[in-house]
Protein backbone atom coordinates (compact mmCIF):
# COMPACT_ATOMS: atom_id res chain seq x y z
CA UNK A 1 0.00 0.00 0.00
CA UNK A 2 1.45 3.38 -0.98
CA UNK A 3 1.66 6.35 1.37
CA UNK A 4 -0.88 8.23 -0.75
CA UNK A 5 -3.36 5.35 -0.57
CA UNK A 6 -3.04 5.09 3.19
CA UNK A 7 -3.85 8.80 3.60
CA UNK A 8 -7.20 8.47 1.78
CA UNK A 9 -10.04 8.84 4.32
CA UNK A 10 -11.86 5.60 5.09
CA UNK A 11 -15.62 5.48 5.40
CA UNK A 12 -16.59 5.46 9.07
CA UNK A 13 -18.66 2.40 9.92
CA UNK A 14 -20.36 1.26 13.13
CA UNK A 15 -17.93 -0.29 15.61
CA UNK A 16 -17.94 -4.02 16.25
CA UNK A 17 -20.49 -4.89 18.92
CA UNK A 18 -20.02 -6.85 22.13
CA UNK A 19 -21.33 -10.10 20.65
CA UNK A 20 -18.32 -10.12 18.32
CA UNK A 21 -15.95 -10.37 21.30
CA UNK A 22 -18.15 -12.65 23.44
CA UNK A 23 -16.88 -15.74 21.61
CA UNK A 24 -13.98 -18.20 21.90
CA UNK A 25 -10.73 -16.26 21.97
CA UNK A 26 -9.10 -17.99 19.01
CA UNK A 27 -12.15 -17.25 16.84
CA UNK A 28 -11.99 -13.58 17.78
CA UNK A 29 -8.23 -13.44 17.10
CA UNK A 30 -8.85 -14.85 13.65
CA UNK A 31 -11.81 -12.59 12.89
CA UNK A 32 -10.03 -9.41 14.01
CA UNK A 33 -7.64 -9.76 11.06
CA UNK A 34 -8.55 -7.20 8.42
CA UNK A 35 -10.62 -5.12 10.84
CA UNK A 36 -9.85 -1.44 11.36
CA UNK A 37 -8.54 -0.23 14.72
CA UNK A 38 -9.57 3.41 15.19
CA UNK A 39 -8.33 6.05 17.61
CA UNK A 40 -10.01 9.43 17.26
CA UNK A 41 -7.90 12.30 18.62
CA UNK A 42 -9.32 15.83 18.55
CA UNK A 43 -11.42 15.03 15.49
CA UNK A 44 -8.64 13.21 13.60
CA UNK A 45 -9.05 9.51 12.91
CA UNK A 46 -5.98 7.30 13.15
CA UNK A 47 -6.96 4.04 11.48
CA UNK A 48 -4.90 0.88 11.14
CA UNK A 49 -5.83 -2.40 9.50
CA UNK A 50 -5.14 -5.25 11.94
CA UNK A 51 -2.76 -7.71 10.26
CA UNK A 52 -1.44 -9.75 13.20
CA UNK A 53 -2.95 -11.00 16.45
CA UNK A 54 -2.23 -13.46 19.26
CA UNK A 55 -4.84 -15.35 21.27
CA UNK A 56 -4.48 -15.87 25.04
CA UNK A 57 -6.85 -18.50 26.32
CA UNK A 58 -7.46 -17.95 30.01
CA UNK A 59 -6.53 -19.86 33.17
CA UNK A 60 -5.53 -23.06 31.36
CA UNK A 61 -3.12 -21.25 29.03
CA UNK A 62 0.21 -20.89 30.86
CA UNK A 63 1.18 -18.07 28.49
CA UNK A 64 -1.78 -15.99 29.67
CA UNK A 65 -1.53 -13.43 32.48
CA UNK A 66 -4.41 -15.04 34.39
CA UNK A 67 -2.84 -18.52 34.55
CA UNK A 68 -1.54 -17.86 38.09
CA UNK A 69 -4.72 -16.23 39.34
CA UNK A 70 -6.59 -12.97 39.49
CA UNK A 71 -4.65 -9.81 40.36
CA UNK A 72 -5.33 -6.05 40.25
CA UNK A 73 -3.33 -5.96 37.02
CA UNK A 74 -5.24 -8.67 35.13
CA UNK A 75 -8.64 -8.14 36.77
CA UNK A 76 -10.05 -6.59 33.59
CA UNK A 77 -9.62 -9.93 31.82
CA UNK A 78 -12.31 -11.42 34.06
CA UNK A 79 -14.79 -8.70 33.17
CA UNK A 80 -17.15 -8.22 30.23
CA UNK A 81 -15.79 -8.81 26.72
CA UNK A 82 -15.09 -5.88 24.46
CA UNK A 83 -12.87 -3.96 26.89
CA UNK A 84 -9.22 -2.98 26.43
CA UNK A 85 -6.54 -4.57 28.58
CA UNK A 86 -3.29 -2.63 28.30
CA UNK A 87 -0.08 -3.42 30.13
CA UNK A 88 3.51 -2.27 29.91
CA UNK A 89 6.55 -4.36 29.04
CA UNK A 90 10.05 -3.13 29.94
CA UNK A 91 8.22 -0.22 31.56
CA UNK A 92 7.80 1.62 28.23
CA UNK A 93 5.88 -0.42 25.63
CA UNK A 94 2.08 -0.40 25.80
CA UNK A 95 0.49 -3.70 24.72
CA UNK A 96 -3.12 -3.51 23.55
CA UNK A 97 -5.39 -6.50 24.15
CA UNK A 98 -9.14 -6.81 23.72
CA UNK A 99 -11.04 -9.01 26.17
CA UNK A 100 -13.02 -11.98 24.83
CA UNK A 101 -15.19 -14.86 26.06
CA UNK A 102 -17.98 -14.31 28.62
CA UNK A 103 -18.05 -12.13 31.72
CA UNK A 104 -16.08 -14.01 34.38
CA UNK A 105 -14.31 -16.27 31.86
CA UNK A 106 -10.97 -14.63 31.04
CA UNK A 107 -9.45 -14.48 27.60
CA UNK A 108 -7.94 -11.84 25.36
CA UNK A 109 -6.43 -11.03 21.98
CA UNK A 110 -3.17 -9.10 21.68
CA UNK A 111 -3.12 -6.76 18.68
CA UNK A 112 0.38 -7.32 17.31
CA UNK A 113 0.58 -5.33 14.07
CA UNK A 114 -1.34 -2.94 11.85
CA UNK A 115 -0.92 -1.27 8.47
CA UNK A 116 -1.99 2.39 8.17
CA UNK A 117 -5.29 3.19 6.51
CA UNK A 118 -5.85 6.77 7.64
CA UNK A 119 -3.76 9.32 9.51
CA UNK A 120 -0.41 7.87 8.47
CA UNK A 121 1.39 11.23 8.63
CA UNK A 122 0.43 11.62 12.30
CA UNK A 123 1.44 8.01 13.02
CA UNK A 124 4.87 8.64 11.50
CA UNK A 125 5.27 11.71 13.69
CA UNK A 126 4.35 9.68 16.78
CA UNK A 127 7.04 7.17 15.77
CA UNK A 128 9.74 9.81 15.37
CA UNK A 129 9.88 9.48 11.59
CA UNK A 130 9.70 5.68 11.34
CA UNK A 131 7.68 4.64 8.33
CA UNK A 132 6.92 1.75 6.01
CA UNK A 133 7.26 -1.71 7.53
CA UNK A 134 8.84 -0.30 10.71
CA UNK A 135 5.92 1.99 11.46
CA UNK A 136 3.62 -0.45 13.26
CA UNK A 137 4.87 -4.03 12.77
CA UNK A 138 4.94 -4.83 16.49
CA UNK A 139 2.58 -4.39 19.43
CA UNK A 140 4.62 -1.66 21.10
CA UNK A 141 5.15 0.13 17.79
CA UNK A 142 1.49 0.23 16.83
CA UNK A 143 0.35 1.64 20.17
CA UNK A 144 2.99 4.36 19.93
CA UNK A 145 2.00 5.13 16.33
CA UNK A 146 -1.66 5.41 17.34
CA UNK A 147 -0.97 7.05 20.73
CA UNK A 148 -2.72 4.29 22.71
CA UNK A 149 -1.54 4.13 26.32
CA UNK A 150 -2.31 2.26 29.52
CA UNK A 151 -3.10 5.51 31.32
CA UNK A 152 -5.68 6.51 28.73
CA UNK A 153 -7.32 3.28 27.60
CA UNK A 154 -6.87 0.42 30.06
CA UNK A 155 -10.38 -0.94 30.75
CA UNK A 156 -11.87 1.24 27.97
CA UNK A 157 -15.05 -0.16 26.40
CA UNK A 158 -14.27 -0.50 22.68
CA UNK A 159 -17.94 -1.19 21.92
CA UNK A 160 -19.07 2.41 22.53
CA UNK A 161 -17.67 3.85 19.30
CA UNK A 162 -15.95 6.59 21.30
CA UNK A 163 -12.23 7.45 21.21
CA UNK A 164 -10.99 3.87 20.63
CA UNK A 165 -12.89 1.15 18.79
CA UNK A 166 -12.76 -1.41 15.95
CA UNK A 167 -14.66 -1.11 12.66
CA UNK A 168 -15.54 -3.93 10.22
CA UNK A 169 -12.72 -3.25 7.74
CA UNK A 170 -12.22 -5.99 5.16
CA UNK A 171 -12.79 -9.74 5.26
CA UNK A 172 -9.76 -12.06 5.26
CA UNK A 173 -10.44 -15.63 4.21
CA UNK A 174 -8.69 -18.59 5.81
CA UNK A 175 -6.52 -19.17 2.74
CA UNK A 176 -4.74 -15.87 3.45
CA UNK A 177 -4.10 -16.39 7.17
CA UNK A 178 -0.76 -17.72 8.46
CA UNK A 179 -0.80 -19.41 11.88
CA UNK A 180 2.23 -20.11 14.07
CA UNK A 181 3.54 -20.09 17.67
CA UNK A 182 3.26 -16.98 19.77
CA UNK A 183 6.28 -14.80 20.49
CA UNK A 184 8.07 -14.07 23.79
CA UNK A 185 6.42 -16.75 25.93
CA UNK A 186 9.43 -18.90 26.86
CA UNK A 187 8.03 -19.16 30.40
CA UNK A 188 4.97 -21.11 29.22
CA UNK A 189 4.60 -24.88 29.09
CA UNK A 190 5.66 -26.54 25.80
CA UNK A 191 2.08 -27.26 24.70
CA UNK A 192 1.26 -23.57 25.04
CA UNK A 193 4.54 -22.34 23.54
CA UNK A 194 3.91 -24.46 20.46
CA UNK A 195 0.19 -23.69 20.05
CA UNK A 196 -0.44 -21.97 16.67
CA UNK A 197 -2.19 -18.99 18.23
CA UNK A 198 -0.29 -16.22 16.47
CA UNK A 199 -2.26 -15.28 13.36
CA UNK A 200 -1.07 -13.11 10.50
CA UNK A 201 -2.49 -11.88 7.21
CA UNK A 202 -0.48 -13.14 4.23
CA UNK A 203 1.37 -10.00 3.03
CA UNK A 204 0.48 -10.87 -0.58
CA UNK A 205 -3.21 -10.51 0.29
CA UNK A 206 -2.81 -6.76 0.87
CA UNK A 207 -0.77 -5.99 -2.27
Amino acid sequence: MSDSQSEMPSMALPCLERDFYARPTLDVARDLLGRHLVHEINGERLVGRIVETEAYGGIFDTACHVAKGRTPRNDVMFGPPGHAYIYLIYGIYNMLNIITERDGEPGGVLIRAITPVEGETTMIAHRGGKRGRELANGPGKLTRAMNITLATFNRHDVCTGEKLWVEPGIAVDDAHIIAGPRIGIDYAEPKDRDAPWRLRVDPNFLK
